[in-house]
């Protein structure tokens, strides 16, 4: 693996992963913009605008970028999270330059109204199949009661009214305020001509104009509450609880996202064993997501509605039992060992390479290697665990609950 860089005079940087030895390649424009740099006034904008960049630009039409997509034979998509709006594709080596021509194209759509007027109601329909389809909006609902004013708050698809109520001239507004040329970043990663990226980079997008860029980083007041919401149309109790973890830039996320391999992982882990292999629930699953100045402890449980009280009774017993004894020896071992075989196994696909790359840089603006990935949950010991225990317990969190129960007791 070589790690190549460069960057062009407007400030677009051009990272790379370069293994010779790869089938495939993988490509992506990564915009260091979401849900949380919105305005409420602008929710739901950068989901949108995602979107539209597949909606044709003023060299191509919608139609054209699809099909010449699917002439590469290129694996390609694009998604929007709180902090990132990433564009990706996978392709064979020898359609680099075609696939860097069709994705730099598509980061200057065109934006015409009529699109936008679409393509809205295709937004408005996908905020309310996700609110009819399970957890009903339940992980939304718990981000908005833990983070509060924060802008982790906001929810990525935004709500109805938001959505209803956006216009075309915010969105191009907010385009050119986010989609400034240092406020994204090129990564490629597997069979990548690196020479050639930079040149056709540049070619297309070296006359992009750079555009003041900010972001506000500020720890949340993150609080804690209970909140059960009926849904006629829900058979089975979804709960979601959020505790706070270490953010992006601290070390402390290696012991965090073994912890969540312990406590919650869907094989193996204390709440397998406790509530799926014993049939209590159909789901129970724990997870870490970090922030730039925030994580989530995010925990989901899925199951009867007559067993949602006792299951998240047990489940509380299970979080404070941690906390109180710790874990073992033998928990780290095999904890430590499933996440970096999982870690050592995606990285044969370029693809994952871009987004474990790409993610790194956004976050850290550093390239870490598989080595070095597995060095760090190598070197997590017992009390990095109990450290992370105390500091964040998982027992102080936000509960949702969404189902036919209007109450938990």
């Amino acid at each position: 693996m070589i790690f190549e860089q460069h960057r062009l005079s407007n400030g677009l940087e051009i990272i790379a992963e370069v293994s010779p030895e790869a089938y495939s390649a993988a490509y992506a424009f990564v915009v260091a913009t979401g849900s949380r740099d919105e305005t409420d006034q602008e929710a739901g904008l950068s989901h949108f605008l995602e979107h539209m960049a597949f909606k044709g630009t003023p060299r191509r039409s919608a139609e054209d970028v699809n099909r010449e997509l699917d002439e590469i034979g290129s694996q390609a998509n694009a998604f929007t999270s709180e902090e990132q709006t990433v564009y990706y594709l996978a392709v064979l080596p020898e359609y680099q330059a075609r696939a860097i021509d069709i994705l730099a194209d598509m980061m200057r759509p065109s934006l015409r109204e009529e699109d936008f007027v679409t393509e809205k109601q295709v937004i408005l329909e996908e905020i309310k199949k996700y609110d009819d389809e399970p957890p009903y909006g339940a992980y939304d609902r718990g981000k908005a009661l833990h983070f509060g004013k924060h802008p982790l708050a906001r929810s990525v698809l935004g709500t109805t009214e938001s959505v209803s109520a956006l216009t075309p001239e915010q969105m191009r507004d907010y385009f050119r305020r986010r989609y400034s040329p240092g406020n994204m970043f090129v990564v490629a990663a597997g069979r990548v001509d690196f020479p050639a990226l930079v040149a056709d980079i540049e070619r297309w997008c070296g006359d992009w104009e750079p555009v003041e860029t900010d972001r506000t980083i500020e720890r949340p007041r993150t609080g804690t509450a209970v909140e059960v919401r009926r849904h006629e149309a829900a058979f089975q109790e979804y709960i979601v609880e959020l505790s706070d973890a270490p953010n992006a830039r601290m070390s402390e996320r290696f012991a965090a996202r073994v912890l969540a391999t312990i406590v919650g992982d869907d094989s193996g882990s204390r709440f397998f064993w406790e509530l799926i292999d014993t049939g209590r629930a159909e789901y129970a699953a724990m997870s870490s997501y970090e922030y730039l100045d925030a994580g989530v402890f995010l925990t989901y449980l899925c199951c009867r509605p007559e067993a949602a009280a006792e299951n998240l009774r047990l489940l509380r017993q299970i979080e404070e039992r941690t906390e109180a004894d710790g874990v073992t020896p033998r928990e780290l071992e095999l904890a430590v060992s499933k996440i970096c075989s999982h870690v050592v196994l995606r990285s044969e696909r370029p693809i994952n390479r871009l987004f474990s790359v790409g993610a790194n840089w956004l976050q850290l603006r550093e390239y870490w290697t598989v080595k070095q990935a597995i060095e760090a949950y190598r070197a997590v010991t017992l009390d990095d665990v109990h450290d992370v225990l105390q500091r964040f317990p998982l027992s102080r969190c936000t509960t949702v609950a969404v189902g036919p129960l209007d109450r938990l007791d």
